[in-house]
């Protein structure tokens, strides 16, 4: 059978079940397993699906989240990939920087290797300006509610806050990111407060593991090409085609 009448066969067997498991697929299309995989990395890199472990998911049936966890639930989850990119994102900190560092689990990874002491940092983070200033960083935090699931200053005193500000450089966490929703997270209070930061920096990066892509929660708070994203080995390429991506580790 040639790969486009599996991949047909495939994506026709998605449409109608929503979830296609490896194992199934094997019997399905009476072909080895190693196949099948390299079907749905083939069909995953072309944005046809979104492959899982141990099978795939239809892109139309993609959750909305809308609520956060814990930061101690979000602290160990894909550390590897976490500290990669939060070394190269802390390696572009330099000399007379204003900073912006987003409240989250991998922004504040990046305070563990920052060299540069000598930049100028601005954080809606509790535990970040805590670290900096043990780092010996000059550090001002935000003014507003502190919501205590994400330790994160959010709210509207916050965003007046900001409007002080322009930064030259700005570390963003994110909870999905997807081409047509953009970079999003499921409370409306952080959103605000990450889209006026973002719209106030030259220099804006996402941090993002690969679990968070083709991922939506209920708030954008910013469109795809807003920033350039820090990640690991992206397979998917339709990204690499709408926005600057770099990878790292590889």
């Amino acid at each position: 059978m040639l790969s486009e009448e599996r991949y047909k066969l495939i994506l026709d067997k998605l449409d109608k079940e929503s979830v296609v498991y490896l194992n199934d697929l094997v019997k399905y299309l009476d072909t080895s397993e190693s196949t099948i995989r390299r079907d749905l990395n083939a069909l995953h890199k072309a944005g046809l699906l979104k492959k899982v472990h141990g099978g795939a998911t239809s892109l139309k049936d993609i959750k909305i989240n809308t609520s956060d966890d814990k930061v101690e639930y979000r602290q160990n989850l894909n550390m590897d990939e976490k500290l990669k990119i939060s070394e190269y994102a802390a390696s572009l900190i330099e000399d007379n920087d204003l900073i912006y560092m987003d409240a989250g689990t991998t922004t504040e990874l990046i305070i563990d290797f920052i060299k540069n002491t000598k930049a100028v940092f601005v954080t809606n983070g509790i535990v970040h300006a805590k670290k900096l200033i043990q780092k010996g960083c000059t550090t001002y935090i935000l003014g507003g509610e502190l919501k205590l699931i994400t330790e994160a200053i959010v709210g509207v005193e916050a965003i007046n806050s900001l409007r002080k500000y322009n930064f030259t450089k700005g570390f963003f966490g994110v909870n999905g990111v997807s081409i047509k929703n953009g970079f999003t997270t499921p409370d409306i209070r952080e959103a605000m407060v990450k889209e006026e930061a973002i719209n106030r920096t030259k220099d804006s990066f996402v941090l993002c593991d690969t679990s968070k892509f083709d991922e939506i929660s209920s708030i954008t708070f910013a469109s795809i090409d807003k920033a350039r994203i820090i990640t690991t080995n992206l397979e998917d390429i339709k990204y690499k085609q709408v926005t600057d991506v770099v990878e790292v580790g590889k």
